[in-house]
This record gives structure tokens, sequence and C-alpha cells, in this order.
């Protein structure tokens, strides 16, 4: 058994900027959507053949009857009547077919849609999608037609009662599969125009509005972290206007955020995160355990009977303890030299982190995806 001691000892609180404060300049159109313009989630149900009967089972407990039902519904659409109970439908899979459609979206433009298996199939790889209707679920209206090969990116392979796979291999995508069929309505005109922050925030929501001014005098306030408001100019039209804000360029603040991911040990520190003086103490203890078999047997001619028994030994092993100490202004690179002198996994950086913030050094917010 091996584990890692950290210890965190706090000094003085006094706010030490690990990684100085980090300002970047980005364009208004990354920043912000236009109030009202709508995006629909779309979804439909559909039918992927041409499987390598790794599709839905027909039969059994586990079985998939409405993948039956559903191909003797389509076959009798093309003049075809069948007994479903006659039916196999291994190379056949019933899914679930997504897509985003937005308000710009012209009837005929094409979208990405997504599938994913309903039923009990092993594998969506090499299928075909057939044409399926996309609506929207609250008014039922059909808004797109998705149709087209399969994209899964799953390779997998079987043999003798084994059988390995990469990546998901029953959900896929369509890449332009979708054309949209019916237009959602446009953007309406009117004296002001919204923009709200993809993120709010009060000082970026000033920072926009004072950006706009600058091009624009008075046009733009503040209404709140997540809403700027932009009086129209009575001789522009609301998409010119709109494509004269996209390329203005804002100054944004960043947010002091550390993101860890446990499951791959990701970690990412934005530029803004501030800590208090702290001095990482890390050292490890191993204890090994072994146990050995002994067996007793018993002298010649004593009728005594062999015993089989076992011995442990524990041996406790305590490396030395390194100690660094983050000094005011540290940089990002000077940060990371120090870590990699402790020999530090990711799992302890992350260890690290979460320490800091229980102990109140780290400001900034920690989240834990």
């Amino acid at each position: 058994m091996r584990f890692s001691l950290l210890v965190l000892m706090l000094s003085t609180a006094i706010p030490v900027s690990v990684f100085g404060q980090a300002e970047v300049s980005a364009r208004l159109k990354d920043l912000v959507t236009v109030q009202g313009s709508t995006r629909r989630q779309l979804t439909g149900y559909g039918i992927v053949v041409g499987l390598d009967r790794t599709g839905d089972r027909a039969r059994g407990e586990r079985g998939s009857p409405y993948t039956v039902q559903s191909i003797a519904n389509m076959l009798q659409r093309f003049g075809i009547t069948v007994n479903p109970a006659m039916l196999a439908a291994r190379n056949t899979a019933a899914v679930m077919v997504t897509a985003m459609i937005e308000s710009d979206r012209g009837a005929g433009s094409q979208i990405d849609v997504t599938v994913a298996s309903l039923g009990d199939a092993r594998s969506l790889s090499g299928g075909v999608l057939l044409q399926t209707p996309l609506t929207d679920i609250r008014t039922g209206q059909v808004f797109a037609m998705a149709q087209g090969p399969l994209s899964t990116g799953s390779v997998g392979a079987s043999g003798s009662g084994s059988s390995v796979s990469k990546n998901h291999a029953t959900t896929g995508r369509v890449p332009g599969g979708g054309i949209v069929t019916a237009s959602l309505p446009a953007l309406a005109s009117a004296d002001t125009l919204g923009l709200v922050l993809k993120e709010p925030d009060f000082t970026n929501a000033v920072r926009i509005a004072d950006a706009i001014n600058q091009a624009m005098p008075g046009a733009a306030e503040a209404v709140s972290s997540g809403l700027v408001r932009v009086v129209r100019p009575q001789d522009m039209g609301q998409a010119r206007l709109i494509a004269s804000l996209e390329p203005v360029e804002v100054s944004v603040d960043v947010p002091a955020r550390v993101v860890i991911n446990e499951r791959t040990g990701t970690i990412v520190v934005g530029g803004a995160v501030r800590i208090s003086e702290v001095m990482v103490t890390y050292g490890s203890v191993t204890v090994s355990t072994q146990t050995d078999p002994v067996i007793s047997q018993p002298a010649p001619l004593s009728q005594g009977q062999t015993v089989s028994t076992t011995v442990a030994t524990t041996e406790v092993a305590e490396d030395g303890v390194t100690s660094v100490i983050l000094s005011p202004n540290t940089t990002v690179s000077e940060l990371a030299t120090m870590l990699n002198s402790l020999g530090l996994t990711a799992r302890d950086v992350i260890a690290i982190f979460q320490a800091i913030s229980r102990a109140n050094a780290l400001h900034g917010e920690l989240i834990i995806i």
C-alpha cells in the first residue's frame, strides 16, 4: 500500500499574485448573443439500416418489438404488407435523432444531426439513417428532415469469446444530414437591440457598453450583468447594426477560476487566480506487507500431520520531506517548475489545490468537473 502525505502550512495572509492578472481582447460577437434570436431543439424517431448483425434483437426478454413494428410500418408505406412476427431486425436499429436549429437557418440549409440507439443494438457503425422528420416537441411542427450515413468514430473487434472496442458505438452523427424545411420566425426589428452576455459579469457588461459607445456615442447602456441595451440609429437597419457591432474589440475581464477534472487529471488555472503566501511540504510514506507460506512437516513415524501456516512481514519506509515556499509575484512557469521539482503527479497537484481552497488561501473559484 502506498500513499502520499500532503501538508500545507498557511503563512501570514498577505495576498500574493501567483498568476499575474490577465486580460484578453475578444470580439463582441464571441461574447454575446442577440436577445430574441431563438434556437430550438428538434427530436425525431428513426430507423438505421445496413448494420452487420449488430442491431436490435426482435425476440427474447430484452428484445425491441417496436423496431420490428417500425419496419413493418415503413414497408407498408411502400405498398409491402408483411407480418411483423416474420421479421428479423439484426441489421436494423431504432434510434432517436436530435438536432439544434438557429433562427437564421433558412429553408434548404443543412444542419448536423446526432443519432443514438433506442433499443439493444450493439453498434451503429456502418449504418444509414432513413428519412426522419425532426419536430419541435412543444409545437409539434416539423422543421427539418434527416437522412444519411452515420459516423460513429468507433472501432471494435471480437473473437473466441472476447471483444474490444474503442469509443462509443451506439451514438453517431450525420454531418449535414438534416435539411431545414421551415425557417424559424425572423428577428423582429425594434428601436433597441439587446445583447445577452454568454457569461454574465458586471465588469464585462460595462466594458461592452463602453466599447460600443466609443464607436457609437451614447448608444449603449449596461442594464444588468447579463444584458446590454443598444439604441438603433434611425438610418441603420437591425442586420446592419449587428454586423457593425460584431467586430468591436472588448477587453475581457477573466474570472479567477481553477478547473479540475479528476477523471483525467487535467488542471486549468486562470490568470486572475490569487493565493495567500503558502508553503507546500510534500513527503511520502510506503507501507508494504508480505505474507510467506510456511509448511511444518512431522518427524518420521511420529504419526503427526503436515501443517500449513503463514508468516507476515511488514516494512515501513519514509522518504525525505521536500518543502517549497511560493514567493510573491510567482509566475506560471515558476510555479510549474516548483511543482515538478517535487515530483508530483497530477493527482497530487489536484489535492494541493483542494487543500489550499479548504484553507481559504485560494482567492478564486474552484470548479471540479
